[in-house]
């Protein structure tokens, strides 16, 4: 069968187009973000990479750089801002790697309906309040000092994968080793 060169193009085309993967930010946004190299460098060549600020999602007021005062704005109505305002910006469907408060804010859009195709939330502890899952693959994974992570047994009523580094602290994803292992699952998940 001959192909016009238009159908040439538009298979040209849909080769060369890399899959989206957005990456939402932890509590700090753009503050603090040096880590998130290690993520794009990983990430970039595979996928065609979206960046959030959560704390601009969420219109959350960073003139104080205290942590507990940015999180308690995410918690009095910054999350549900910044879900909602996700679920406005993204019409199709997408992966997602999110980090702590960001992994929350996309699990909520989720369930408002976002259309999430795989959604891969690193230390996002606010998620042990949830007891509804959005209707997408989920991997989730958290340091095993962690405080705040999800008991045994909401993992156990969630149904969702998920994986603890024994040793890791709440900021897990801030590590260079780690960034690479996580980012390898992701790659390695796609090209299954």
């Amino acid at each position: 069968m001959l192909l016009s060169s238009a159908q040439k193009k538009t298979e040209l085309l849909s080769i060369e187009m890399k899959p989206p993967l957005i990456l939402l930010s932890d509590l700090w946004g753009n503050e603090k973000s040096d880590w998130l190299n290690y993520y794009q460098e990983l990430l970039e060549p595979v996928f065609d990479l979206k960046y959030y600020d959560c704390c601009e999602l969420g219109k959350i007021d960073k003139k104080s750089l205290n942590e507990e005062i940015i999180h308690s704005q995410f918690i009095n109505g910054g999350i549900e801002r910044a879900s909602e305002k996700l679920l406005e910006l993204e019409k199709d469907k997408v992966d997602i790697i999110a980090f702590s408060i960001g992994g929350t804010i996309a699990w909520k859009a989720g369930l408002k309906g976002l259309k999430i195709n795989n959604l891969y939330a690193i230390s996002s502890t606010r998620l042990r309040y949830e007891t509804n899952k959005p209707n997408c693959t989920i991997k989730l994974h958290f340091g095993g000092k962690d405080l705040f992570k999800p008991d045994s047994t909401w993992f156990k009523n969630m149904k969702v994968p998920y994986e603890i580094k024994e040793n890791g602290e709440h900021q897990i994803y801030r590590e260079k080793e780690f960034s690479r292992k996580v980012c390898d699952e992701i790659i390695t998940h796609y090209n299954t």
